[in-house]
């Protein structure tokens, strides 16, 4: 009846949801909005693999949140949908030694994984490479955030192994493509020579998404993901003005899902602008959290001592670190160079009386946000 208070409110079996698998950040969407002329240049550089050649090597860099995981997802899709070619993605934030990406590649193409220990990396690349030759096969390895290998100095021997397959072993093909959202990282330049000659990478880059694309993509999700009449054009207009403000598109992704979670903890059929302002206090984090995800112990170590001694010197730092892991000097400052290429620390230099010049570090986030997920 009009004017009743239980309209617009959710019954116990009822979801603003239509689908909420359409806001996960792997989710590859039917339609692929705004990046039209990037997939035609990574499917001219994968069409040699669909005749039975070794495709075109490619670097695709870009902010976070730009679409190039998803471009690279959807175009091995359709390989797999349509030819013989074999792909196999690598989330290099988690395997981040060529031991590590060469275990995934044999876990792609045959299905289970390799003995976690008494393999040699030598027996399980030979392993690999007979099953190409033997099955006639083309290998197109995709290095998911290839920036973590060289944080790790493992990009030049992991790439040189994967390039040079067909020398160790004849009829091997294998192309790489190298995916980067580091814009400081210049991968030809930061490579060893032996590597360079051999790359010769074709370039697709990813700009950062302006408002009215973010509108028309987040649009499209809203439209699949939600019931009909939840979401209004004044909400997905806010939601996509803080996303462009952060640049990443997976964090008006994230800011829709909990937008629609916050309304069904109201038992409200649909999404307030306060929804969505209390969503962005956590969404905006999005990028932090999965910085934080793919750290080490020692990593994770460091950045604690950081929360409690934000803004202070590295040699003091340094010395809170020591006394908590017992790690030394050189893999505290590979760690701190880790920590401000992946955008959680940033560092200062001044010069301070009686010591010259000295570096300060801070947290690029408040220290509060970086230990809520740390845990």
């Amino acid at each position: 009846m009009p004017g009743d208070p239980e309209e617009g409110m959710l019954s116990w079996d009822e979801s603003v949801f239509r689908d909420e698998h359409v806001f996960e950040i792997d989710y590859v969407p039917e339609t692929f909005r705004h990046r039209e002329s990037q997939l035609e240049s990574l499917k001219y550089a994968l069409r040699p693999a669909a005749r039975g050649s070794r495709p075109l090597n490619t670097i695709v860099r870009g902010p976070p949140g730009t679409g190039k995981t998803t471009a690279v997802q959807k175009l091995f899709g359709e390989l797999h949908a349509q030819t013989d070619v074999e792909t196999v993605r690598v989330n290099c934030q988690v395997d981040s030694t060529r031991y590590a990406v060469f275990s995934r590649v044999f876990e792609g193409l045959f299905d289970y994984e390799p003995p976690s220990s008494g393999i040699s990396f030598k027996k399980l690349f030979g392993q690999i490479t007979d099953e190409l030759v033997e099955e006639d096969d083309v290998l197109v390895v995709a290095l998911d955030d290839v920036n973590y290998l060289f944080y790790e100095n493992e990009a030049s021997d992991t790439l040189y192994s994967l390039l040079r397959a067909h020398e160790a072993h004849s009829g091997a093909k294998i192309g790489v493509i190298c995916i980067s959202s580091d814009l400081s990282l210049d991968v030809m330049d930061d490579l060893d020579s032996r590597v360079q000659s051999v790359f010769r990478p074709e370039e697709v880059y990813f700009p950062t998404y302006g408002v009215g694309e973010i509108v028309d993509i987040l649009g499209e999700r809203a439209k699949r993901g939600f019931n009909e009449g939840v979401l209004a054009t004044t909400e997905l207009d806010r939601v996509a003005e803080l996303t462009a403000e952060s640049g990443d598109l997976r964090v008006g992704i994230d800011l829709l899902r909990r937008a629609g979670l916050n309304a069904e903890m109201r038992a409200s059929k649909t999404i307030s602008t306060d929804d969505v302002e209390e969503a962005y206090d956590k969404s905006k984090y999005v990028h932090l959290s999965r910085s934080l995800r793919g750290l080490s112990e020692s990593e994770r170590g460091l950045v604690e001592v950081l929360a409690t001694h934000d803004g202070e010197q590295a040699g003091d730092v340094y010395e809170a670190f020591h006394e908590r892991t017992d790690l030394g000097y050189t893999r505290y400052s590979e760690i701190i160079n880790k920590l401000e290429q992946l955008g959680v620390l940033e560092t200062e230099y001044a010069e301070v009386d009686g010591r010259g010049r000295s570096r300060s570090l801070s947290l690029a986030y408040e220290p509060d946000a970086v230990l809520d997920r740390l845990e």
